[in-house]
């Protein structure tokens, strides 16, 4: 995929403050998941879900889609309740089954901690699915974490960016966010932080001050600071 950014010699850690990881998709592949318990939720509610309807929930928070499925669907029940249908199921599946860790973050994440550079989660989903998620991943490698119970507004808000960046006490325009959703990457450019994109289930275009790659895999400190430092002085 493209590799738009300016990324010069690989120097400048100085420039880089913080780096956030997005979680479904990013971090942990549970877009299977997530849709698996949209299609349990959707049949209670008596309708049917595809892979059409699932695309336009990636990266929006519980209450974006529990007014979807209800739209969709036509149920008279109380949006509460099918929010705590789909919670119920997430977590459950999570705790069972556990998080399939993406290809590349583990090393990353290593990798970040070694060399100093504070990192954060910040998620559109709840801190109970986020919970369960880190079970899996390690609660440990993350500074912050921010989820949907800390914020008024959600992504492609930049509310829950420039929370994390606060509570680290650094610059968002220092930061690199890694996201997988256009309304991730919405957040994260609205907050001012640089962008790596790894597209799932939607493309996601080039863009100054953004990387797109494939996979985690492609993604080193290095990498992270030097896209850091393309970033031009105020």
């Amino acid at each position: 995929m493209a590799d738009t950014a300016t990324t010069g010699p690989e120097t400048g850690g100085d420039a880089l403050e913080a780096v956030f990881f997005d979680m479904d998709g990013l971090l942990v592949d549970t877009e299977r998941v997530w849709f698996e318990v949209e299609t349990q939720v959707m049949a209670r509610l008596g309708g049917e879900w595809s892979l059409e309807h699932q695309e336009k929930l990636v990266g929006g928070s519980m209450d974006r889609s529990v007014a979807y499925m209800l739209q969709v669907s036509g149920a008279d029940v109380a949006p509460e309740t099918v929010a705590a249908w789909m919670d119920e199921g997430m977590t459950a599946r999570l705790r069972v089954g556990g998080a399939a860790v993406m290809p590349g973050a583990p090393e990353l994440l290593v990798a970040l901690r070694a060399a100093g550079v504070p990192v954060g989660l910040v998620t559109s989903s709840l801190g109970s699915i986020a919970d369960a998620v880190l079970r899996s991943v390690g609660r440990h490698h993350f500074d912050t974490i921010v989820t949907a119970d800390d914020v008024t507004l959600t992504k492609p808000d930049p509310e829950p960016y420039l929370l994390a960046a606060k509570r680290l006490g650094v610059d968002p325009a220092r930061c690199v966010v890694l996201e997988d959703s256009p309304n991730g990457v919405a957040a994260a450019t609205a907050a001012g932080c640089l962008v790596v994109a790894v597209p799932s289930l939607l493309p996601i275009d080039p863009a100054p001050g953004r990387l797109v790659v494939s996979s985690l895999t492609e993604v080193t400190v290095d990498r992270l600071r030097a896209l850091a430092a393309s970033r031009p002085a105020a």
